[in-house]
């Protein structure tokens, strides 16, 4: 077997619109598209050995134990190697149970999709999965532990930590959308204007001074013990001669601990000789030369979490230990702790591993244990100093049992350092009584605390922390959103894109909007390129300065990676003609229009789809939607046009010379197609059905129609607002139009509208596109053959896999189809190709260049007008 390609899928896709993050391995079976599983002799045995949770995988059958009775009675390689990649991200713990496998057209070549949770372990399941297949084919060993190891650790390279994770999952339940900015934890929740930053447990909301100050445990304390709040005494060392005379005013015991720490790193506790405290002086000042020094008070480890200057949780921290039987060594212990099914790898489970370090050592040594030394019965043996989570230690939910007067202090401690989410770590011997009458302290108060030990405790009620966070960066009334309309079709995505993101933006909203040619804000190109998949849509959703997004959404983009929005406001699709067929899995109008009808299938419940109700694959797809849909048409008595306006639906229409709104009888004339400059005074028929799709969507929208009209007056098919969309040049003796046509409805459209044109020739310069089928290359020929008198051919760009010779071959095969005589000339280069036109044009002559690089063509051309106009053009 053969791993042709692998691709993650991030956003709505072709398989589903609501599992987003799908793997999709492209696999050719090989000689094993002649052996179904029944077929492979102990194939069932040695699957159900190895992977024996496979049982729970129901399949098709609908019961337990069905994929393993599909094995038995013969299904293929790629069905198979879709559930070892769920089961085992699984076993490597992370569930998720979604899949797909499709056969191609192409015999023995199959998609197999399967879900995950995390972008990189899911292509490596995909690569594990086809080699564990393989192996058990051949019936040879096969290191599984090894594969989910491996899996888990690039899981915890990657992933969300708990705290974050916490905090994207309540967005995600509240329906607010995430972007994840870079591979650590800064997350972006909603988009554009209405976006809100955070990382780790810091939001955009917390105070910078507020983090040095909780950063800086010297100027905490110190502003603490200013406000009568009671700390532990004692001061900060740097060198032996500091710690002695700290140690002489405080006495012992005491706490060493780094200055700028975290997670109890470098720290001593219960230090209580000279020799101990010096050995605790070299250890922290690996982690900061300042050291902090202070009394050590005995009671247990509280941690308070203020959110909103709100008290939402508290525990108590337990350090990492065992506890003792009278038979078992303590590191026997700290292996059988570990196996408790509660701890894992990292952040994967409630508690984490427990480790043996320094600490751990040094721990044990005072009390003149090794790890061989076998505790007494109920003897509970410390194995760190801190109480950290990530360390091994455990916790216990206390929310309910804090005094009021310890709420108060908690709350006044995050207004006083100004922390928006504060953590406030406390030694007492408890909470229930004011910290004043039972001597306890504040140890320190914490930026970006972590929540894992407030969302899963060891004992007591889990506290949904994330829930505050989310309450303060989204109270109630705040959007998180913003309005998106995507559009896609074949032909006419970027001018109607262009043309919507217009009236968007003379209706006041500041707009972003991604075409053919490049990412705009405001009209400002941020980007050039063709920008119409989902890594420019999230570039327009995490600008915070956009309101309003309008985004060209291709057919490449939704098969490479999915959508790049969750779900838009309204979608738009133009139209579904032959391009791009043969390729991607994509042989027919309606595999196309599947691909389409992603970005439909995405439109909330209660926004429009604009469909074209002369295309029968955009009619065909309406029946299939859950949204509200809307069509429009260049002809008043299309059939389906006329069905819904007696039922009383919207529709938008082309009718007596005007662009229409219909609501069932009623006639809502927005404007004149002769005042609307984009259809070039109406001769343009493909683009009046742009501006009637625009105009549709902004009505739908909520936009008033004189605000419409005036948009559709001010849309200037030029350079400027439609590069490459039927621009025209005008000379003094003849035109010049470039446009952007480039497969045969294209060229239709182009050849409808010359038909209104009176020259006295035209001159056409066309090329082939290397990726398009045999018959499309050819029909564009022929299209060619009828619509010009001569024709120049150039072909220096996109050979994409064939010679330039045979697409040229193809392009007159179909000139000479069309019947007419026409003459041509091959001329390779585009530049050569344009002046040559020019030099040969005589008065009257009208020369198209339907051209692949817009700019470049548009960019020749205006230097020879701008020479003319200067009396230079010879």
């Amino acid at each position: 077997m053969k791993i042709l390609k692998i691709q993650a899928l991030r956003g709505p896709n072709i398989w589903s619109v609501q599992r987003k993050k799908l793997i999709q391995m492209r696999l050719d079976l090989e000689e094993m598209e002649q052996l179904p599983t029944n077929l492979i002799e102990g194939f069932r045995e040695r699957i159900e050995e190895m992977l024996p949770s496979l049982i729970e995988h129901r399949c098709s059958e609908g019961t337990r134990g069905g994929f393993f009775s599909r094995i038995e009675r013969g299904t293929w390689m790629g069905h198979v190697i879709e559930h070892i990649a769920l089961e085992i991200q699984s076993l490597a713990g992370m569930e998720t149970g979604f899949g797909r496998t499709r056969e191609t057209k192409t015999p023995g070549t199959y998609n197999v999709v399967f879900s995950y949770l995390e972008e990189n372990v899911g292509i490596f399941a995909a690569e594990s999965a086809v080699a564990i297949a393989e192996a058990l084919i051949a019936g040879t060993p096969y290191d599984l532990q090894a594969d989910l190891q491996t899996m888990r650790e690039i899981r915890e390279k990657v992933r969300l930590g708990p705290s974050t994770g916490s905090i994207v999952e309540e967005a995600v339940s509240r329906d607010i959308p995430w972007i994840r900015l870079g591979t650590n934890s800064l997350v972006q929740l909603g988009y554009g204007i209405n976006q809100m930053r955070f990382q780790a447990t810091m939001t955009c909301k917390t105070s910078n001074i507020a983090v040095a100050i909780a950063c800086n445990k010297e100027e905490t304390k110190r502003m603490l013990d200013n406000a009568s709040i009671p700390v532990a005494k004692g001061d900060i060392c740097t060198n032996e001669e500091d710690l002695e005379k700290t140690i002489h005013t405080i006495g012992y015991p005491i706490v060493i601990k780094p200055l700028d720490g975290n997670h109890g790193k470098g720290a001593s506790i219960n230090v209580t000789g000279w020799e101990e405290a010096k050995a605790g002086l070299e250890y922290a000042q690996k982690y900061s030369k300042r050291v902090i020094v202070e009394k050590f008070i005995t009671g247990f480890d509280f941690r308070i979490l203020v959110i909103d200057n709100k008290i939402v949780a508290a525990a108590k921290r337990v350090p990492a230990h065992v506890i003792g039987n009278g038979a078992t060594t303590i590191e026997e212990l700290i292996a059988i702790e570990n196996s408790d099914p509660k701890r894992g790898y990292g952040h994967e489970n409630v508690l984490t591993e427990i480790s043996v370090d320094r600490d751990t050592l040094d721990l044990l040594s005072r009390m003149n244990y090794t790890l061989e030394t076998i505790p007494l019965r109920g003897e509970i043996v410390y194995l760190k100093s801190t109480a950290n989570l990530s360390t091994g230690g455990t916790s216990v939910d206390i929310t309910d049992m804090l005094h009021p007067e310890n709420i108060f202090l908690a709350e006044r401690i995050s207004r006083i350092i100004g922390l928006d989410i504060c953590g406030i770590d406390i030694m007492a011997e408890n909470l229930t009584q004011p910290l004043k009458e039972n001597g306890g302290v504040i140890l320190e108060v914490n930026a970006a605390p972590g929540f894992r030990m407030h969302l899963a405790p060891s004992e007591g009620l889990p506290r949904n922390v994330a829930a505050p966070v989310i309450d303060m960066l989204y109270p109630p009334g705040k959007p998180s959103r913003i309005p998106i309309i995507a559009v896609t079709g074949t032909n006419g995505k970027t001018t109607t894109t262009r043309l919507i993101a217009h009236i968007v933006k003379n209706n006041g909203y500041k707009v972003g909007y991604t075409t053919s040619d490049g990412i705009y804000i405001q009209n400002h190109m941020l980007e050039k390129g063709d920008t119409t998949g989902p890594l420019s849509a999230e570039y327009i959703l995490k600008d915070p300065t956009v309101e309003f997004a309008v985004l060209e959404t291709a057919r490449g983009g939704i098969l490479r990676s999915g959508l790049g929005f969750s779900r838009c406001d309204i979608g738009v699709i133009t139209n579904i003609q032959a391009d791009h067929l043969g390729l991607s899995d994509i042989h027919t109008l309606s595999d196309l229009a599947r691909v389409k009808k992603t970005v439909a299938r995405s439109i909330k419940k209660d926004g429009w789809a604009i469909l074209n109700a002369d295309d029968a694959e955009c009619v065909k797809m309406a029946s299939e939607l859950d949204c509200n849909v809307a069509f429009f048409s260049l002809d008043e008595e299309n059939p389906l046009l006329k069905k819904l306006s007696k039922e009383g639906k919207t529709v938008a229409v082309y009718e007596n010379g005007f662009i229409t709104v219909k609501k069932g009888d009623w006639k809502i004339r927005i404007e004149k197609v002769t005042q609307v400059p984009l259809t070039l005074g109406g001769k343009a028929k493909f683009m009046i059905a742009n501006v009637l799709a625009a105009t549709l969507a902004s009505y739908l929208w909520g936009f008033k129609t004189e605000d419409i009209s005036l948009s559709l007056k001010t849309f200037i098919p030029s350079v400027a607002q439609t590069p490459g969309r039927m621009n025209i040049f005008e000379f003094r003796k003849f035109k010049v139009l470039i446009d952007f046509a480039h497969n045969p409805s294209g060229y239709a459209a182009i050849e409808d509208y010359l038909n209104t044109v009176d020259a006295t020739q035209k001159i056409g310069i066309i090329s082939g596109v290397g990726d398009r089928r045999d018959e499309d290359i050819r029909e564009c020929g022929l299209i060619a053959g009828r619509m010009f008198n001569h024709i120049i051919i150039r072909q220096e760009k996109y050979l994409r896999g064939r010679t330039e010779e045979e697409i040229i071959n193809l392009i007159l095969e179909g000139i000479q189809e069309s019947g007419r005589e026409v003459t041509y000339e091959i001329i390779p280069k585009e530049i050569e190709a344009i002046k040559h036109a020019i030099n040969i044009a005589e008065e009257g002559t009208y020369i198209t260049a339907l051209s692949d690089v817009v700019s470049n063509a548009i960019e020749i051309v205006q230097q020879y007008l701008d020479k003319e106009n200067e009396g230079t053009l010879v």
